[in-house]
């Protein structure tokens, strides 16, 4: 998933006809697992193999391009310095948590997720490092400048813009992905991801937001002491 400062979504240069494509393939692997093959996706998607080197190089293309894609779904609002207020950074922090969870609770999302790690666990690591790369770290680096940009407006209070986001994640994820991955059958309905996100981000704010958030949004009675050092690392 998911842009001022932040990576390029690879989704806009797509045509619909290359989008069709990596949903193909993205079936197959909820199909097929490590078995993806371009002959596979070519017949899936009715093209040729020449058409998919042309658009992706080799496999290990094609498995990133259809990474790359899977998290585009995963939105990140350009930043507007000039009208960065805590209504849009709150709405900013809450679409993207709600799009991660819609993203991985896909079958789509378990599917790849379980074929990386297989590849990690038997020293096939390409797919892995795929995966972190477009995947992970691509968000990271999607929705750091946004948490640059509310602590430069003096909403947020932190020192390090990848510590603050391992937390942001984690307290979207808490321990979702790996029940998922684990066969755990979660119903995540729009009802229980909007709730999530919306949590997530109250948790978030309650931790990392300014002195004057945090004293507007005090439920009661002094912050303790030791409040900012409790921030869990992730």
């Amino acid at each position: 998933m998911l842009q001022a400062a932040a990576d390029t979504d690879s989704s806009e240069t797509l045509t619909e006809r290359q989008q069709a494509v990596l949903d193909a393939a993205l079936r197959l692997l909820v199909e097929e697992g490590d078995n993806l093959t371009m002959t596979a996706v070519a017949r899936r998607a009715s093209c040729s193999k020449e058409t998919l080197y042309k658009w992706f190089g080799d496999r290990d293309g094609l498995l990133t391009a259809t990474v790359q894609w899977q998290a585009s779904k995963v939105r990140v609002a350009p930043v507007d310095r000039k009208g960065l207020d805590l209504a849009w950074l709150t709405a900013s922090l809450e679409r993207f948590a709600s799009d991660w969870l819609r993203v991985i609770s896909s079958d789509t999302s378990i599917a790849l997720n379980r074929v990386a790690v297989g590849h990690a666990g038997s020293g096939k690591d390409d797919l892995g490092a795929i995966v972190l790369q477009n995947g992970r770290f691509a968000l990271a680096r999607r929705l750091k400048p946004v948490l640059e940009a509310g602590r430069e407006a003096g909403l947020l209070d932190l020192d390090d813009a990848e510590t603050a986001f391992r937390t942001f994640f984690g307290l979207v994820g808490r321990d979702v992905q790996i029940r998922l991955l684990l066969g755990d059958r979660l119903q995540l309905t729009e009802a229980t991801i909007g709730g999530d996100a919306a949590r997530a981000t109250q948790q978030f704010l309650a931790l990392y937001g300014s002195r004057t958030w945090r004293a507007n949004n005090r439920p009661q009675g002094p912050e303790p002491d030791d409040f900012r050092s409790s921030r869990p690392e992730i």
